[in-house]
């Protein structure tokens, strides 16, 4: 099948790999600007030095077409992208690769495949474009089920149709965000919906994590645009109405939503649309501390202003990714519209910035490319760097530096004690793990009237061959924190398996009873993404196996 294969351990595709004087600038750009030694680099094991497990079940002959079990298959569909999945695959160490993937070309094939799966006991793991940091994507499944196969729907990524006059299209749930938005710019429309994995993430993923756009304020988690939603689960067909909106229960949208393939698997959807934006306008704004800029930024969540983008950055951190000199927390504003100009939006967004003590530009700028993003040059450096940022944690691997992001949100009223606890809970960790030269930086993400997203980020000199035990004890000391403290676990990068102790412990016991219930309803074997979000309630004899293999 001729598919532009992925790396089969880092961010992007083969092609995509920095040649090594490139890689080694790269590094020492990164080493200045995060106070590190830059050591010698180290370089990721060949695939042809691997060995994987060998597989446990074959295809069926009937579903042999669009299965793959070669090397390159396995190896780049059995990790995700987290920091711990990255530094394993630069390892060369793939304990729980599929035992073969399959690529559907239409709908009735998926349907084949789970109907296969579910008779034969084998695990079926949702892939969309591979790029959870949360284990969400790893075939690590119990061993009662006789295999694991990962689902790639990249073939399914067409726009279906387009409805102009309710401002809706349907999309298939294998399209990658470049694509998506390509076809819909030939009808001088937008999804509006710029993660930061967009490069390769695909709206059947989106969905099926709830995920975040780019955006900070008004719609920004998928589930906003969803207009309707369709998916094949192992008890048939789970197809909602297209509506503006619905009192009708318990939204079966809704449900999908934040699913991450345990109840089936997203396969299209209506999305609400809208034209490209025409009005564009941006500016950073300067605070002597991040504080100070939080209460700036509650005010503007508060005032109906409704920014497109409203991201505080640290002081460390608009250092770090070269949009400050280290003393001063970054504001980045920015406005857009379809209909008319937002000059007068941002000014008064200005005024309120003045007020608290913030250090307005003199000219604001247009803003650059998707997403209110450009303006000023601290703006601009901000937005490289933030689209940037996973092709350059592959370096940060290589130079045997530990990265890892907690994101998580808070109401304003308890937001300063639970930043100061949080980072202190990270920093204390680090120290202990890393030595010193660790860091903890914080941003805002995205931002509501009632509280804002936090974004953390860990940085420290890791130990080489020590980095999961070291990324073990950081996740735990912040994600206990977030917890104690009254965060969520996460806001946008969904549970995984990574989460899992802690979303059980968020998530109210009768809720779980319930999900489990309706799983056990449409994934009466239990074959959906199994470990992930709740313990499946399996529908068959718990003293046998789930099925026979096949050979």
């Amino acid at each position: 099948m001729n598919i532009r294969r992925f790396k089969h351990w880092g961010w992007g595709y083969e092609d995509q790999q920095l040649a090594p004087d490139a890689q080694r600038q790269t590094a020492q750009l990164a080493a200045e600007h995060l106070g590190l030694e830059l050591t010698d680099l180290e370089q990721p094991v060949p695939l042809s030095q691997t060995t994987l497990p060998g597989p446990r079940v074959a295809p069926p002959p009937a579903l042999a077409e669009i299965c793959e079990s070669d090397e390159h298959a396995r190896a780049s569909h059995a990790l995700g992208k987290s920091y711990l999945d990255v530094v394993s695959g630069f390892r060369g160490r793939f304990r729980h690769p599929p035992d073969f993937v399959a690529r559907p070309r239409e709908e009735a094939e998926v349907e084949r495949l789970l109907e296969w799966c579910a008779g034969e006991g084998v695990a079926v793991v949702p892939f969309g474009g591979g790029t959870s940091v949360v284990g969400g994507v790893t075939p690590e499944v119990p061993s009662s089920f006789n295999g694991a196969v990962s689902l790639d729907l990249r073939a399914l990524d067409r726009l279906l149709e387009v409805d102009p006059v309710s401002r809706a299209a349907r999309i298939q749930a294998g399209a990658a965000g470049p694509a998506l938005e390509a076809q819909l710019a030939e009808h001088g429309l937008t999804l509006r919906h710029f993660p930061q994995s967009f490069e390769y993430s695909t709206l059947g993923g989106w969905i099926a994590t709830r995920a975040a756009g780019h955006f900070a304020m008004g719609r920004t988690h998928i589930e906003d645009y969803v207009e309707s939603a369709r998916a094949i689960t192992p008890a048939g067909l789970w197809q909602s109405r297209r509506l503006p909106g619905s009192g009708a229960g318990v939204s079966p949208d809704r449900v999908l939503a934040g699913s991450e393939g345990t109840l089936g698997v997203i396969t299209e959807a209506w999305m609400r649309v809208q034209p490209r934006p025409e009005h564009r306008r941006s500016a950073g704004v300067r605070f002597a501390s991040f504080l100070a800029g939080a209460e700036c930024v509650r005010e503007l969540s508060q005032s109906g202003l409704e920014p497109a983008n409203c991201r505080l950055i640290d002081a460390r951190e608009a250092a770090m990714t070269m949009a400050g000199d280290g003393s001063h927390a970054l504001l980045v504003l920015g406005f857009e519209s379809t209909d008319h100009p937002v000059d007068d939006a941002l000014a008064r967004a200005l005024q309120i910035c003045a007020g608290h003590g913030g250090v307005v530009p003199e000219r604001a700028g247009a803003a650059g490319g998707e997403g209110a993003g450009g303006g000023d040059d601290a703006v601009g450096s901000w937005r490289e760097a933030f689209l940037g940022a996973p092709y350059v944690r592959d370096t940060l691997v290589a130079m045997g530096v530990l990265a890892e992001t907690f994101e998580t949100a808070i109401t304003w009223d308890r937001f300063a004690l639970f930043h100061e606890r949080v980072k202190a809970a990270g920093e204390e960790a680090l120290r202990e793990v890393c030595g010193e030269g660790g860091r903890v930086t914080a941003r805002f993400t995205h931002v509501y009237p009632d509280g804002p997203a936090v974004y953390f980020t860990a940085i420290a000199p890791a130990r080489r061959g020590e980095e999961a035990a070291q990324w073990t004890a950081v996740k735990r000391a912040v994600s206990d924190a977030i917890i104690a403290e009254g965060g969520t676990i996460t806001h946008h990068h969904a549970v995984g398996r990574d989460h899992r102790p802690w979303y059980d412990a968020q998530r109210p016991e009768p809720f779980a009873l319930a999900f489990a219930g309706a799983k056990a309803a449409v994934d009466p074997r239990g074959v959906m993404n199994p470990g992930v979000l709740v313990e499946p309630r399996v529908l068959i004899d718990p003293g046998a196996r789930v099925g026979a293999a096949a050979s």
